[in-house]
């Protein structure tokens, strides 16, 4: 029996006495190291896993390469850095498919288990809930710096360390704080994937943009023109339900519809749940942001 089907971050299927949640996501290459990417991969397949409140236990990897442009020692590190990453939180690689493709892509179909009373839900968010972000925005403007050799170095070291990191941790301390709700920020950036969850769960979402945090450089790689394309799809597809201060910059819009790659969770937390989920995360040095609260509503976000 199907209990959650298209619209949240993962499939959930009832068989017997099992709930079984499942998800897919392909992308193509942001970094020029194939181990490096390999793990990005497989942390961002796993993100919509944990922001379901479940746990991952198996994968299939989905493979699209020129056969004539890469050869086997680049699929080797590629897959490499892919089942490190899997290994690291006991998700097995029980097989996959690759064909033939010009468009270098990878990536994951996972499967994994959640507890019904543990269930995370993209609509379920309730007025009074305050928002939390468990990474900083702004992968989609940085890896284009990146092509565009306007960025390298250490701040290049940080956004590979931001998509490496896996979000099991914030997923665990949301269910065990009380969350009913999340989602993990991706494509849609944040606030693509924030109307979501105002519009699912029947509220509206305040975002206090001084809070959300931004990597460095984000604003002003905007102002010189480093933006995806994404992000101004997402601006133009977005912005008649959401309401903006008057003094708001697109630069400032644009950042936050930054399309992530392995980004963090979006949570909706009971206030009352909060020092728990402090005290979670703190232990294991798990950096967090209040960015905003539930209010009663119809599927808006206001920015204040």
């Amino acid at each position: 029996m199907v209990i959650i089907g298209p619209g949240d971050d993962a499939g959930v299927y009832r068989y017997k006495n099992n709930l079984l949640v499942a998800t897919v996501d392909v992308i193509t290459p942001i970094v020029d190291d194939p181990y490096t990417f390999g793990a990005i991969c497989a942390a961002n397949s796993l993100s919509d896993i944990y922001a379901m409140g479940g746990t991952p236990l198996t994968a299939l990897a989905i493979l699209g390469f020129a056969s004539c442009d890469f050869g086997p020692a680049v699929i080797k590190q590629l897959l490499k850095g892919a089942i490190d990453k899997l290994t690291e939180v006991r998700v097995s690689l029980i097989g996959g498919h690759s064909i033939e493709d010009n468009e270098f892509k990878f990536g994951f179909a996972v499967t994994g288990s959640v507890d019904k009373n543990r269930l995370l839900r993209v609509s379920e968010a309730t007025s009074g809930d305050v928002l939390i972000l468990t990474k900083p925005i702004g992968t989609g403007i940085l890896t284009s710096a990146v092509k565009l050799n306007k960025t390298g170095g250490k701040a290049l070291n940080k956004v590979f360390a931001s998509m490496l990191k896996l979000n099991n941790t914030s997923s665990r301390a949301a269910v065990q704080a009380g969350s009913k709700a999340a989602t993990d920020i991706t494509g849609f950036g944040l606030l693509g994937h924030a109307l979501n969850m105002a519009k699912s769960s029947g509220v509206n979402l305040v975002v206090f943009n001084d809070k959300v945090p931004l990597m460095n450089g984000v604003l002003d790689f905007i102002k010189a023109g480093v933006v995806p394309k994404g992000a101004r799809k997402n601006l133009d597809f977005y912005s008649k339900d959401i309401t903006f201060p008057n003094n708001f910059s697109k630069e400032e819009k644009l950042a936050l519809f930054d399309p992530q790659t392995s980004g963090g969770l979006l949570i909706a937390l009971p206030e009352k749940g909060l020092s728990r989920f402090d005290r979670i995360v703190k232990k294991k040095r798990m950096p967090y942001w209040i960015i905003g609260e539930v209010t009663k509503g119809k599927g808006k976000i206001i920015i204040k």
